[in-house]
């Protein structure tokens, strides 16, 4: 067997590093592709907010690995019809008590989380948890976060909080009727009544 000379070694090796090298850049790019169509919106809002991709893609990587070791389920039957009679009530509140609602809403809307096994954390980490598997209407639930908080301050008028209301509707909906959930009593959420959306 011919023995290799420095210069095949130097090359045989520069060969196997590059390789290495195009691999590991395969795989980023293709971990990158797979948040991105994973987390949707909140992929740009976590770059946006850290700085860099990679910072981002960390921070959402290790979200997943947080999430994973919940226990998330579905709704029992009953309990998901249950919730959604507390909805109903909660958008019928909204006509003669805005504030309440929107303040019941959010409340109601931990339940749902909790009872679906998320925990119960504060509002940054619990809406963090729910990016992984909700990332589009994750969005909503920051808005309508966001426009409680404004009120709560005096700067939010009865339209903000109609538009919390439609935000935190999304996720209740998302949430109570995931694939996965009992058949029963399968309806979407209602929207707000003609007479909610004429108020005040």
């Amino acid at each position: 067997m011919a023995t290799l000379s420095p210069t095949e070694i130097i090359l045989i090796v520069l060969v196997v590093l590059l390789g290495g090298a195009a691999i590991g850049l395969w795989l980023q790019r293709r971990r990158s592709e797979d948040l991105k169509s994973r987390f949707g919106p909140e992929y740009e809002r976590t770059v946006a907010q850290v700085g860099t991709a990679s910072k981002a893609e960390t921070l959402l990587h290790e979200r997943q690995q947080r999430v994973a070791k919940f226990s998330i389920r579905p709704l029992p039957a009953d309990k998901r019809a249950r919730y959604i009679d507390q909805w109903r009530q909660v958008q019928a509140q909204f006509v003669d008590d805005p504030k309440g609602a929107v303040t019941h809403a959010d409340d109601l809307l931990g339940s749902v989380m909790e009872s679906r096994g998320y925990p119960v954390v504060d509002f940054e980490q619990r809406s963090a948890d729910l990016s992984v598997d909700h990332p589009e209407v994750v969005q909503n639930y920051r808005a309508a976060h966001e426009i409680a908080t404004r009120h709560s301050r005096g700067e939010a008028g009865t339209e903000d909080l109609r538009q919390a209301m439609i935000h935190y509707r999304a996720l209740f909906d998302d949430l109570v009727n995931e694939p996965g959930a009992s058949p029963a009593h399968d309806e979407r959420v209602a929207p707000l009544s003609t007479k909610e959306n004429h108020h005040g």
